[in-house]
């Protein structure tokens, strides 16, 4: 990773964030539910941030109190939010978690014309113009409409000017629309990828093969400078060189799995920008995402600040193997 400074924030996520409204049970039958925040890149950040880099979130929120919540959400864990910006046109989205008889979940999304899908080039640039050493975006924003897509290109075709590096996690979603449109649009996007975020149910689609070291071959082939390859109750692989490394879950207790993958991926990226060794950051987003997965929700499992300094303290220091320092 760039370790120049060219500007104030170490990282700056970009992408949608909405409120989600859980019921306990059922919801046809739920007489109560619990509010929260989520979005990809939103999680991501609040990761990042507890662990010490300096992150700022883009989005567009409506003139609402979800937007308001949002913003409140994200000042919380120190997230600048000064990239935000109300639109007085469109509300904020919002999605509702249903958990079936059967256990199963589903979730309803009410996203259309929201104020996030209006993202620009505008948001794109002033992204860029704050000169970030990082940004982190994913498949998500560019299928919520055409400009948003042309946002997503332009943060990445025009990073390298401004001396910016982009994480980006193609983040495949069926719900969004056509599949085969999401894995062209991302596939094009590679070779302006500094740090490529990717779950092994997504290599498959976008690379032929979902076996470790011939996913990395396949990125860096693609223009993808460093590759992290996220497998869930799996753990994760990572590369250095040209040698693969399958690093275990750190997980002892699984409560809510949703959140991990966006927990794993800030934390790694801030190893990365810290310092750390692609071994010794894979390592510390392991650790977040076993934390993650431990509680309902998906920021508030998160390590406190000094168990969370005390993780980066020992990805940069120790072995990757090395347990949690007592």
């Amino acid at each position: 990773m760039n370790e120049n400074d060219p500007g104030g924030f170490d990282l700056i996520g970009f992408g949608e964030a909405m409120v989600l409204f859980q019921p306990e049970g059922a919801l046809r039958s739920a007489e109560r539910t619990t509010v929260h925040v989520a979005g990809a890149e939103l999680n991501l950040c609040a990761a990042a941030a507890r662990a010490g880099l300096r992150t700022a979130y883009c989005s567009r929120v409506g003139a609402d109190p979800l937007g308001e919540k949002i913003v409140d959400h994200a000042a919380s864990f120190g997230i600048a939010t000064d990239l935000v910006t109300t639109d007085y046109q469109r509300p904020t989205g919002l999605f509702v978690k249903d958990v079936r008889p059967d256990g199963v979940r589903r979730v309803h999304y009410y996203r259309r014309g929201s104020a996030a899908s209006a993202l620009s080039d505008e948001d794109a640039r002033r992204v860029l113009a704050s000169r970030p050493r990082l940004v982190a975006v994913s498949g998500i924003t560019s299928a919520l409409s055409d400009s948003a897509r042309d946002a997503v290109r332009t943060l990445l075709t025009q990073a390298p000017a401004f001396g910016v590096q982009v994480a980006y996690d193609p983040n495949l979603r069926p719900a969004l629309g056509d599949l085969d449109a999401q894995i062209a649009e991302a596939r094009s996007l590679f070779p302006h990828v500094s740090v490529l975020l990717i779950g092994t149910d997504e290599a498959e689609p976008l690379f032929g093969t979902a076996e470790p070291e011939a996913v990395f071959r396949a990125a860096r082939a693609a223009g993808v400078a460093e590759t992290v390859l996220k497998a869930g109750p799996d753990g994760c692989w990572y590369a250095e060189g040209d040698v693969a490394t399958h690093l275990p879950s750190a997980a002892t207790t699984v409560v809510d799995p949703v959140g991990a993958g966006d927990a794993f991926a800030g934390a790694y990226l801030a190893g990365r920008v810290r310092g750390a060794t692609p071994a010794g950051a894979a390592w510390l987003a392991g650790q977040f995402a076993a934390a993650i997965v431990a509680r309902p929700g998906d920021t508030d499992g998160l390590p406190a600040p000094a168990e969370a300094e005390a993780l980066l303290a020992a990805a940069l220091t120790t072995h990757p193997s090395a347990r949690l320092p007592s």
